[in-house]
């Protein structure tokens, strides 16, 4: 007879205890975030102890920096969670809270002059400098980078009619123009326009058109959705408050410095808001992924000129301060029209190389040289 069968032994699962937080946002997003909160910190110690405005001026804009970082990360989390078509909108929406909230208090404040050349100045820091920076890096790196031309063009041409659209209000208001002195309601009526253009875009990337919105970002690790919107939502609310004390600090500190109204919007302002996204740019360029560089990049641009100049435009109204137009001096658009030009003609082919990448580069210290001298802030 054969003998009882013997119980099979009863294998458990293996429990793994969750991943603690840390561990999910990885060295580097781990880094910026502890940088970001350092420095945010900082700022509100230097601030309410009186320091000299020069010093908050350099903390805060440290600070914005790495929120900026921080937000861009959680876009890209939550963006993983949609979809790629659902990314871009989300980018769109989310991406320049930072640059966004400097503007409004800026504008509050009376600087629109700054605010002004602010917008220029991030449109033409990343179709210039941060787009020349990483055709250098990338060209050295790995000869000729080609590229995805139909997804680029898309962004170009919507790229250039912005900018087109940018200086019409310009042309139209200047002495003797059929619009001189209605620069205000030609203003709001172009970036209504605009801000219409934008919104039918939408369902376009969350089709997957072939735009930027088509690309991913490739994510080390997926964080829990809480995780998410917490560190974005977090980071959104103390970028506006560091705002606050970066245009509290701007003009006493630019003044000081002797630094011009444009230069201070131009390259200060406009890099302070782009920093840690512009450098992200130019990584992945070395890196040879050169279709995700320049669909961030590139429509990074498209966003403050299509979505984010408009949006001011209309906001100006409301919040209490001067009007901000779409009228801008003769060098800021003949600058503007190069720039969108220049970058047009290089990425058309679908290639690129360093000597391209130098070209751009060259133009945008060139720009920010010209406007160097001129009214120095608070004066």
């Amino acid at each position: 007879m054969a003998g009882p069968a013997r119980a099979r032994p009863r294998i458990l699962p293996r429990v793994t205890a969750p991943a603690s937080i840390p561990a999910l946002l990885g060295r580097t997003t781990l880094a910026l975030v502890a940088a970001a909160a350092a420095a945010t910190l900082l700022t509100a110690v230097l601030q309410f102890a009186g320091a000299p405005h020069a010093l908050v001026f350099v903390v805060s804009a440290i600070a914005l920096a790495g929120l900026a970082g921080v937000i861009g990360s959680g876009t890209d989390q939550l963006g993983h969670r949609l979809g790629p078509g659902k990314t871009g909108v989300l980018q769109s929406a989310l991406g320049n809270l930072p640059e966004l909230f400097i503007s409004i208090f800026a504008l509050q404040a009376g600087l629109v002059v700054v605010v002004q050349t602010a917008l220029v100045g991030s449109i033409l820091a990343n179709s210039l400098l941060v787009l020349g920076l990483s055709f250098f890096a990338g060209g050295l790196r790995h000869g000729v980078q080609r590229f995805g031309a139909a997804p680029v063009r898309t962004i170009a041409v919507l790229l250039v009619l912005a900018v087109a659209a940018l200086a019409i209000p310009t042309l139209a208001t200047a002495p003797g123009a059929p619009d001189a002195g209605h620069a205000q309601e030609l203003s709001v009526f172009t970036a209504v326009v605009l801000l219409v253009l934008f919104a039918a875009s939408i369902p376009f990337s969350i089709a997957g058109g072939p735009g930027a919105s088509a690309l991913e970002a490739p994510i080390d690790r997926e964080w829990p959705l809480p995780l998410a919107v917490g560190l974005l939502a977090g980071a959104a609310a103390c970028a506006a408050v560091v705002s606050d004390w970066f245009v509290t600090a701007l003009e006493p500190s630019l003044s000081s410095l002797g630094i011009s109204e444009a230069f201070a919007g131009l390259v200060v302002v406009a890099l302070a808001g782009n920093a840690v996204e512009n450098v992200v740019g130019i990584q992945l360029a070395a890196r040879n992924q050169v279709d995700l560089a320049i669909s961030l990049i590139m429509n990074s641009s498209l966003q403050v000129a299509l979505a984010l100049t408009p949006a001011l435009v209309i906001i100006s109204l409301v919040i209490g301060g001067p009007a901000l137009t779409l009228v801008l001096s003769p060098l800021l658009l003949g600058s503007l029209a190069l720039a969108v030009i220049l970058g047009t003609l290089i990425v058309f082919d679908g290639e690129s190389t360093w000597l391209e990448g130098l070209a751009l580069v060259a133009l945008y210290l060139i720009i920010a040289a010209s406007v160097w001298y001129g009214p120095v802030v608070g004066h």
